[in-house]
This record gives C-alpha cells, structure tokens and sequence, in this order.
C-alpha cells in the first residue's frame, strides 16, 4: 500500500475533494458543477494549501472520458424527434442568438487585441446556453409550465445540435488555420451525410436488435451493450474526420428512440457522474488566479457582454419568430449564461493547441458569474417586459403585432407544401442510402470482385450485384408518393403541371445514380442505354419492388415510432382477470362533471373506475387526489373496464338539458376590411369587434395566406377579408357604412 501509483492518489484526491465541496455547494443550494470546479483548482497546481495532482496527463485522458459519456448521456435526453416537435420559433431563436453571439465574441476578442483562433473560440464558448441551470433555475422558481419556458427548452435542444456542428466547424479551422470556403462547405456537407447515414442505419437495425435480444438482456448485460454501441460510434466519428463527442451524441439520439432508453440513461448516470466529476474538476485545475487578476478587466467585459448580448440576440430571435414582446423578453433573460458545452468547446482548444492558455480560465470564470445571475435575471424579466411595453411607441407595438399575425399566416402550410417537403425529405434520405452503397462497393466490393479478374463477365456481375442492393431505393426515390397526400392533390388540376416536372426530375436523379454506377464498368454510351433500360425495368416491376421497399420501410417506421407504440400498448394492457385498461377521456364544456372534485364524483366507489392522470394542456396530473377538480378540455386516462368507463363517458359529455331555447341563428360571414374601416389597424382585442358584435373571429385572409383562430393581438390591415360567426343582422348593424360584408356560408 505504500506504493500505490500516482494515478490511484491523484483519483482519490479529486474524489475527495469534489465529494467535500460538493456537500458544501448542496448546502448552499449552488450548482455542483461550480463545486466540482473549486474542487479541481483546490487540488491543481496553482494552490499549494493542499496536495497537488502529480499525474495531469492521466486526468485528461480520464476528463475525455467524462466529455464522451457526459455528450452519450445528453443525446440520450435529445432524441431527433425532439428537435422536428421543438418548431420553427424554437429553431429561429436559436440561429439567431448563436450567430450573433459568435460574431460579438469575435469582435469583442478582436477588439481587445487577441489573435484570429482565441476570438474565434471565444464566440464559440459565448453561443451555447446552460442547460442544467436552466433547468435547475426554472425548478426553484416554479416556472416550468409557462410559455416562455417551454420555447427555452426548445431553443436548448436547438442549441445542443448546433453545439456539435460548432464542435465540426472549430476543428475544421483549427486544422485549416485560415477560413477556405470550399473546405467549409465540404465539412458541413460531410457532416450532415454522416449524420443523415447514421440515423436511418442507426434506427433500423439497433431498435430491431435491441428487441430482437429483449429476452436475454440483464441491466449488466444493457450496461455493456450501450457502452460498446457508445465507444463504436466515437470510434466511427473519428475515423471519418469528427470529434470523438459528436459520435456519443449521435449514439446517445439513437438510443434515445428506443424503449430502453430510460433504462440505459438510468444504467449510464453512475458513469456519467464519475467520469463528468472528472472532467469538470480537470476543468478547475486549469484556473490559474494569476491569470484571473491579468484578465480581471476582460472578465467583466466579456460577462456583460455575455448578459446583454444573450439576452438582446434570443429577445430579436423570439420577436422574428413571431413570439410576443413579453416571451422574448423572459427568453432572453433565462438564456443569459453559458455552461458545459462552453468548457467543452475550450478544452478543444487547448486540445488541438490553437488558443491560449488564458482563454480556458476566462471561460470558467464567465460561466461562474453568469450562473450566479441567472435566477435573478429570470425573477426580474416579468418586470423589464412590462417597462418596455410602457416606453415603447404605441406604433412600434402595434407593428410588432401585426408582424406577429403575419407569421402566423406565413407558417400557414397547405397539403401541397406539406407533400413537397415529405417528398424532399425522403429523396434526401434514400440519396444518402444510394450514396453510401455507392461508396461501400466501389471501395470494398468492387475492387474485390475485380481483382478475381477483369472480364467482361465479372463487371456485370458487380454492376448487377450492386445494382440489387440500390433497387428498392431506387424505386422510392423514382415513384413513391405519400399515399394520402398524393391522392389529394393529383385530383386538382392546377398542380397536375408541377408534379409532372417532379416526376422527370425524379426519374433524371435516379438516372444519374445508375449512370454513375455503370460507367464505373462500362463507356458513357454503354452505362447510358443501360440506365434507360434500367428505369423502364423498374416500372415495368414496380408492384413487385414496392413490396420489397415497403418491408424495409415499415421497419424502419415501426423503429422509428417504438417509443409511441409502446406507450399505447401500456395503456391498453389487460389486467387479468377484471379486463380493465386505461382508456383516454376528453371532458367537453357543459358535462355534468365540470368543475367538481374528484370526490365529490366519487367514481371509484359509482362506477369502479380509477382517474390515473389528468393532462390539462401542457401540465399532467398523475395519480389527482381528491381535491383535484375536474376542468373543461381535460384528458383523463380512466382506468376500468369498458363497462366501467361507458357510464364515466356520459358523464363527461354536455348535459341534454343544457340549453332549452331555442338556438340563435348563427352564420359563418366574410368582411373586407376597407381603409375607412374603425377596424383597420387596431388589434381584435382593441376595437372591441368580439364584445360589441357578440361573434367570435374565427379567421384572416391576408392576400393568399389565412390564419385560423387569430389571438387577442391580431391587428387587422386594410385589404384582410375577416372570417367572423355571428348573428348576421348585428354584424351587419356593426360594420355599416365602415366595410362591406358579403354572406359566405352558414349553419344552424
């Protein structure tokens, strides 16, 4: 024991040192990445109070670890379809705010004298957000369910995915030292071939794998496997030129789309705890105070600019997303810090030596401070919005609403831009397969197939080989259609033209596909005539192959979707022997069950039927008690028999006696907005037009865009022809000598 390596004391000295402060951190309700940070430069080489870690290289190796399982671990809480549910506000806010933060860090860097790669990296570190003191600061102020939280975490989700292609892009600099378009644009389109690749690859075989082995799968066993899987694609990402992080993101999002993964982020947090203490407290053994006081001036710079910058870039971002003032303001100031992704991108630039030794420091102590202000920023933004509603012009306000409504009607997507972009997506999916078998083969089957010999026999056997492998894709990129959709839209006349075009420029790609493979082997002439031929086969046995590509598609979807079904299937599952299930129940306005308390309605012991959960919008319910009361719109998930959940059902409808006048005569009307209309320019709620003419704005055409149930803060402009349901002889009385109304439709 007197002899133990450097390595086991240098661990047992971070360990106990993080385990030490952290307990002090806890008590002092701050966040223990700040703990595990004091901790490192407590045991680094700048403090001399305490021991001092011998063996730094080890740690780092050890702190690559912990970045690998820590980037595992938030893809296993991202999962792609996450990012397509966050929406385009979400996806806005985000862009914008990362795009002027990294330019305001590279010009603040630049200004204050640094050289091309430390300002560079600075904007870098400045662009990404802290999740988990968001998350942490939202929790304790109890702010979780409001709207500008919800589009906070979309822009995080956001944010974590253009983390990694920052991660890509600095590397590609890095290496390059200079910015060359042509290098830049390659990176990003290698990078989103792989990652398209690994994402349909990934979801077809490891789901199928995983449920394939479900039987013989022990929690040790899981462990295992999702570490391997983890470990194979850093192994992967780094063989084709990409971080080692951005491979455990990806597999951590491809985990994150199956049914395991809740068990494996449960496996994996040991893990990532450890290794992410590791590297959190390596991070603290960088701070050198000396460094600190040299860069005091710096410091206070670049963390005002961080604040002001990230909280006026996400405001700008959330106002042209078409956010109100209040949410973009409240957005603004909870993103206005950074954190783990921050560390992670300085320690890749003391990785591949381009930035200083100062800039890791600097990073830590930004984040220190701007973590400290974040849960005041946050208390304080109710208060800033409303200031601001009070100081800005009237006009400006007025503008900012209109603006708001026109993206609401922007966002509008009929069926026929709703079935070209699930066309685009699909072509650019099965490319990508085609691609990578393209590339497969003339790496490794074909020279293999050649080198037996060069005849004329071994090319077409190649070409026709290769060629099997592509047909099913083939086919889908050439004909498939959305089926629904398809049907639609093939029976309108005006779009007969553009799907024409569609059609040949489908078939042009999948010739050049073909005509690429062929001539690998053949002449031009030769791989040209073949393609034709080729194309005319595969209509000719279209019924044929579409059979063979809906299997590979269904399993893909039925990966895909795993998650979903086995939700449902939870919530149907029988439990022997009363046949009861849960069964999803909607409350309608005007049920006799409205706004009284689950005891009062006493179901249980009435019909024998237990209320699980009650989801009222975004806010869920498990297991009420009994205060809980039951409000218009809830979701109850009833669990019962169907008997037992047919007498709940009629009670969750509208009572029969609800309404025994008879019912006022109520129209669906159109009005066009003059410019002399009291209307014109003033929002719904100003004018009054809902309590003075008893109807209700049910939608606005706007040139060719409409939007359907306008808010309070829709302005109308002159020119907008106004959907309203009313009675027709007061909205008539309401709009005279000021619009034009003309009768569009009604109904009793």
């Amino acid at each position: 024991m007197a002899h133990l390596p450097r390595l086991i004391t240098d661990l047992t000295l971070i360990l106990g040192a993080a385990a030490l402060i952290i307990v002090l951190f806890k008590w002092l309700r701050q966040p223990l990445v700040l703990g595990y940070i004091v901790a490192g430069f407590l045991v680094g080489p700048y403090f001399s109070l305490v021991p001092t870690i011998q063996e730094g290289e080890n740690i780092k190796v050890w702190a690559e670890i912990g970045v690998i399982f820590l980037l595992f671990s938030l893809g296993l809480e991202f999962s792609f379809k996450k990012l397509l549910k966050v929406g385009g506000s979400a996806s806005i806010t985000a862009i914008t705010e990362v795009v002027i933060m990294v330019l305001l860090g590279f010009g603040v860097g630049t200004l204050m004298g640094w050289n091309y790669m430390d300002s560079l990296f600075l904007g870098g570190i400045l662009s990404i957000s802290s999740t988990t003191i968001i998350i942490r600061a939202f929790e304790e102020l109890g702010v979780k369910a409001r709207h500008f939280a919800v589009l906070v975490f979309g822009v995080l989700i956001v944010e974590d995915l253009v983390a990694i292609v920052l991660l890509v892009l600095l590397s590609t600099l890095a290496v390059s030292r200079q910015f060359v378009g042509n290098e830049m644009l390659f990176s990003i389109l290698k990078l989103v071939f792989f990652l398209l690749l690994w994402f349909v690859m990934g979801i077809f075989f490891i789901p199928t794998f995983l449920r394939k082995t479900k039987a013989l799968l022990t929690d040790e066993m899981l462990l295992i496997l999702s570490t391997a899987f983890c470990f194979f694609m850093v192994f992967l990402a780094y063989k084709v030129g990409f971080s080692p992080a951005l491979g455990a993101f990806i597999m951590g999002s491809l985990l994150a789309e199956t049914t395991k993964a809740e068990k494996i982020e449960h496996l994996i947090k040991p893990l990532k705890d450890f290794f992410g203490a590791i590297f959190f407290v390596s991070v603290g053994m960088l701070i050198d105070p000396a460094i600190l006081g040299d860069f005091a001036v710096p410091i206070l710079i670049i963390c005002l600019v961080t604040i002001v910058g990230k909280i006026i870039s996400t405001s700008i971002g959330a106002l042209l997303s078409g956010q109100s003032l209040q949410t973009a303001v409240q957005a603004g100031f909870s993103l206005a810090q950074i954190g783990e992704f921050s560390f992670i991108i300085a320690t890749l630039g003391l990785t591949l030596g381009v930035t200083s030794d100062f800039l890791y420091p600097i990073a830590v102590a930004v984040s220190a401070v701007t973590t400290l202000t974040t849960p005041y920023l946050i208390k304080s933004s109710d208060r800033f919005s409303r200031w601001l509603e009070k100081i800005l012009p009237k006009s400006f306000l007025v503008w900012l609403a209109s603006y708001r409504t026109n993206t609401r009607l922007a966002s509008h997507q009929d069926e026929w831009r709703v079935y070209i972009r699930s066309i685009i997506v699909s072509m650019v999916l099965l490319s990508v397969i085609l691609v990578s078998i393209t590339l497969i083969a003339d790496t490794y089957l074909v020279p293999f197939i050649l080198a037996n010999g060069s005849g004329i026999l071994n090319k077409i056997g190649a070409s026709l080989l290769v060629l099997i492998l592509m047909l099913p894709f083939l086919w889908g990129l050439a004909i498939r259609n959305p089926s629904q959709r398809y049907r639609l839209i093939v029976q309108q006349e005006r779009y007969q033209q553009p799907l024409a075009i569609l059609r040949i420029v489908r078939l042009c790609i999948v010739t050049l596909f073909i005509g690429f493979l062929l001539m690998r082997f053949f002449t031009f002439i030769i791989g040209a005539f073949a393609s034709i031929i080729i194309i005319g086969l595969i209509i000719r046995y279209s019924n044929l192959i579409q059979r063979l590509y809906n299997r590979f598609e269904k399993r893909f979807l039925l990966n895909l979707n795993q998650r979903e079904i086995a939700e449902s299937e939870r919530n149907r599952v029988e439990l022997a022997p009363w046949d009861a299930h849960i069964i999803p129940l909607t409350v309608e306005p005007g049920a006799a069950c409205v706004g009284k308390t689950l005891q009062e309605l006493a179901w249980r012991e009435a019909a024998g039927v237990n209320v699980v959960m009650i989801k009222r919008g975004e806010v869920q319910i498990p297991v009420p008690g009994r205060d809980e009361r039951i409000y218009p719109q809830d979701e109850l998930l009833i669990l019962g028999t169907d008997l037992q959940v047919k007498k709940v059902r009629a009670l969750c409808r509208p009572k029969d006696d609800r309404n025994k006048e008879e019912p006022a005569e109520v129209r669906l009307l159109q009005y066009f907005v003059k410019r002399s209309a009291y209307i014109t320019g003033k929002t719904i709620r100003e004018c009054g037009i809902r309590e003075k003419g008893n109807c209700l704005v049910v939608g606005i055409e706007r040139e060719t865009k409409r939007l359907l149930n306008p808010d309070s803060e829709a302005v109308f402009l002159e020119g907008d022809v106004v959907f309203l349901v009313g009675d027709k002889k007061k909205l008539d009385k309401l709009f005279e000598q000021q619009v034009s109304a003309v009768e569009t439709a009604s109904s009793k």
